[in-house]
């Protein structure tokens, strides 16, 4: 989600390094503007001083300008200690002074969706407008596809996983009874993480009908699993990473939505159908709980979900 904007300061003759962690690396590897990618080596959570400390050494010297993404105060550390001049970024997390070029924050309730949230640091006009967009060399999508004994367009995705909690997967009985009616192989996509939940997808849908998944969870690289999804006939998945990766390549999709809102992650995509049933009028009663953005359903029947037959998504593919 942060592509547009990186886009539009390549457009103006900025030379760009994104520092990134390790799992999300590959992705900035796949967008032509980015000239080099730094590979942060910090553990989730946790301010981890000198470490930050022994980076921005490294690149005192070197950048003119930084775009700080994260509303977060360790994020702003790294800019603020290799002493770059100019630090872009949303006030918050009393970075005062360590940002020195600050957008106002938005309340949460108003905050625009984040692709124009993020592409608002280049404080460039038109940023309503902005979609993600990716792109992978032939090459390395051939690589991938042989690696696996995939053909392009011969083979569907599900990205049955989401990380931040059970509230936004739908049901793996829903995976698994629509890969049952699909007429192509379903590749499963996840981390390592989620590895027994597309093994139970894929036990289960091929009860139904045999050889229905190939299940890759856990079993790819980041790299490969863009490759795999660039190339797919098409994509359903959960409001997640993967789906925004799907909707940066236009790979025809599917997004479930539940706990969470599409008005503030949308797969900006012409190819992208969105399923939600709080934007159902004829879906009754209707959904007054939703969005709860919250990892278990507080009211236990997660009923945004279940409530999404799989012939609904089916439809659409």
């Amino acid at each position: 989600m942060t592509e547009p904007l990186l886009r539009r300061l390549h457009a103006r003759g900025e030379r760009l390094t994104v520092g990134a962690l390790p799992w999300v690396a590959p992705v900035y590897r796949a967008m032509p503007q980015v000239a080099e990618v730094i590979e942060f080596p910090f553990a989730h959570g946790g301010l981890q001083w000198q470490a930050r400390r022994a980076m921005a050494a490294r690149l005192r010297g070197r950048f003119d300008a930084a775009y700080i993404c994260p509303n977060s105060l360790k994020s702003a550390l790294i800019p603020w200690w290799a002493g770059i001049a100019q630090r872009v970024g949303y006030r918050g997390e009393a970075r005062l002074g360590l940002v020195n070029r600050r957008l106002p924050n938005p309340p949460k309730g108003a905050r625009p969706p984040m692709v124009a949230f993020y592409s608002a640091l280049s404080a460039e006009p038109g940023i309503e407008a902005d979609r993600p967009q990716l792109q992978l060399p032939d090459a390395l999508v051939a690589a991938a596809l042989q690696a696996w004994g995939l053909h392009a367009q011969g083979y569907y995705v599900f990205a049955p996983g989401a990380e931040y909690g059970a509230a936004k997967r739908w049901p793996a009985a829903h995976f698994a009874a629509l890969a049952s009616q699909l007429t192509l192989p379903v590749v499963l996509l996840g981390s390592g993480k989620e590895a027994a939940l597309c093994a139970g997808i894929a036990a289960e849908a091929h009860a139904q009908r045999p050889g229905a998944c190939v299940d890759l969870s856990g079993r790819t690289s980041l790299d490969q699993a863009l490759a795999v999804i660039a190339a797919a006939k098409a994509m359903v998945s959960n409001d997640s990473g993967l789906m925004h990766v799907a909707a940066a390549f236009g790979t025809p999709q599917v997004a479930v939505f539940g706990s969470s809102s599409p008005l503030h992650t949308p797969p900006l995509s012409d190819k992208a159908h969105v399923i939600w049933l709080k934007d159902d009028a004829v879906y009754q009663p209707p959904l007054d709980c939703a969005p709860c953005f919250q990892r278990e359903c507080p009211l236990g029947h997660t009923r945004c979900l279940v409530d999404i037959a799989p012939g609904r998504v089916l439809a659409y593919l």
